[in-house]
């Protein structure tokens, strides 16, 4: 089985999966040379995920694929599943209906990216679960990179973190925010940065043991005889070979991904 994500977001989903499944997953892919997706337009997304699929298939024969990335599973799931039918693809979504169901106040904050926090996708998730609440959507413009950098060691100062979160919490007429949907794959992993910075205490929803469940009703593949980790610009190989090593992955390895087409350039 296979996790991808646009960068090491996803090893939130490879933790849950492995204390379900300690052989879960066999390959982790990480975006690294288009990371991040957050502010791509989506058009880009998509021609990127179908260029991370093909170039992945070129090298195993891939039958499961966890898309651990909000942004890429809200945008580009359906054209996943159309242009590869022989695998099957388990997305992540904002876990909007679970925070509806737990909402005391009826108010609470989708963290995401700006793509997910705005997607066609999110706002019909939200009418449908979520009509009876008060639903405030950040997209946070620089959470994910920071979260990326504390998990190579880098320091992020903490007004950085006060400012980036500032934008989630509300308290006024139209309610308080009583809890936040980590609309992330990455964001679980500096859940507890997040806690600390917060302007009062709030339930964080973390998504990722339920996708873990979800990718694991799948049977195991072979993709490879060693877990092995994937980046997809050459130069990162070495940067993140010890963190994957900690992660459970015996070797770091480069994806050479073809380019998007030329229409679907940055947003």
């Amino acid at each position: 089985m296979v996790v991808i994500d646009s960068g090491l977001g996803g090893l939130s989903v490879v933790r849950a999966m492995r204390q379900l499944s300690p052989q879960h997953p066999a390959l982790y892919v990480a975006d690294t040379a288009a990371f991040p997706y957050g502010n791509r337009s989506a058009e880009s997304i998509i021609a990127r995920g179908v260029s991370l699929i093909a170039a992945l298939q070129e090298k195993h024969n891939v039958s499961q694929v966890v898309v651990a990335c909000n942004t890429l599973s809200t945008l580009a799931l359906a054209a996943l599943r159309s242009a590869f039918p022989a695998i099957t693809f388990v997305g992540t979504v904002p876990a909007v209906k679970v925070a509806a169901s737990q909402s005391q106040t009826r108010r609470f904050t989708l963290l995401a990216t700006p793509n997910t926090a705005h997607s066609r996708y999110t706002r019909e998730l939200i009418a449908q679960f979520a009509s009876d609440c008060v639903v405030d959507c950040y997209g946070a413009p620089n959470l994910a990179r920071m979260a990326e950098a504390h998990l190579r060691g880098e320091r992020v100062d903490d007004a950085v973190w006060r400012a980036e979160i500032a934008p989630c919490f509300h308290d006024d007429a139209k309610g308080r925010t009583d809890q936040v949907i980590l609309g992330c794959t990455h964001y679980p992993l500096v859940a507890d940065l997040l806690s600390r910075h917060a302007p009062w205490p709030v339930t964080w929803i973390d998504s990722s043991m339920a996708i873990a469940r979800q990718a694991l009703k799948q049977p195991l593949d072979a993709a490879t005889d060693a877990p092995l980790a994937y980046v997809t610009d050459a130069q990162d190989v070495a940067r993140y070979a010890n963190l994957f090593m900690q992660e459970g992955f015996a070797h770091t390895a480069a994806l050479p991904v073809a380019a998007e087409a030329p229409h679907a350039a940055h947003g």
